[in-house]
């Protein structure tokens, strides 16, 4: 049994090239120089990195490196897993939200990492490709952009989450603006299936709502406290006060 209830934080990525100029031809864009700032900040102010016990990133190259630059200080430690899970991908179709064929992810992997100097240099042999199978990118079937698909998508993940929460005091999930409404069942968008109002490198912590069930029904809901995010050029955090339940909205 844990002190707390298990937490959940919710991560954007940091900006990406397709961000900057806003070209969704891009496949599988890196972060910007910009971006790698916004991890670095992230990673020096967040508070939390001793609790850390599980991180979880979608497979697109952004949301890896994100995750590896922000949360470095937990995932040093042996016992923290970096897991690359396939229903954390974005939600469209365009060349910027398909991923890297899984034959050639890990070393992309590898590559994005090479020249870091020794802080990365366990990025390579951390990040766990098991569960990104062939066709993770096909954006078909399961993985279209369909709202039906998404919604299931959203519902796979809160009801494992709330499996691996049993072990996982406080998970971290790095994802991508677009998907995590459909995670969170936030609806406060203008539209789900194309926007967001997730910041890059924006955190929002979460617990399981009331009557949440293994296999069953799993709700979100945001804690009382405060969303952090990255505030644009300059280096630094703005505080938002929230204390939303989510799930109801």
């Amino acid at each position: 049994m844990f002190a707390m209830p298990p937490k959940i934080s919710i991560v954007r990525h940091a900006q990406g090239y397709h961000n900057l100029t806003g070209d969704s031809t891009l496949h599988d864009p890196l972060l910007t120089p910009l971006g790698k700032s916004q991890c670095t900040h992230l990673r020096r102010t967040y508070p939390h990195h001793s609790t850390i016990s599980l991180i979880l990133s979608s497979p697109l190259r952004r949301t890896i490196q994100t995750a590896a630059y922000s949360f470095a200080p937990a995932l040093e430690r042996e016992e923290v897993k970096f897991v690359c899970l396939p229903e954390l991908q974005e939600v469209g179709d365009c060349a910027s939200d398909t991923g890297t064929d899984v034959h050639k992810l890990g070393e992309a992997v590898a590559e994005m990492f090479r020249g870091e100097g020794e802080e990365f240099e366990w990025v390579g042999g951390k990040v766990d490709l098991s569960l990104v199978g062939e066709g993770w990118n096909c954006n078909q079937g399961y993985y279209a952009h369909k709202y039906a698909a998404l919604a299931k998508r959203g519902a796979d993940v809160r009801r494992y989450l709330f499996t691996l929460s049993r072990q996982h005091p406080h998970i971290v999930v790095v994802t991508h603006g677009a998907i995590a409404h459909f995670i969170t069942e936030d609806w406060a968008v203008a539209d789900p299936m194309l926007g967001t109002t997730y910041r890059n490198c924006e955190v929002r912590e979460f617990r399981f709502g009331e009557g949440s069930t293994e296999g069953g029904n799993v709700k979100l809901v945001e804690s009382r406290g405060r969303r952090v995010v990255y505030a644009g050029e300059e280096e630094g955090v703005v505080d938002i006060d929230v204390g939303v339940e989510v799930g109801r909205l």
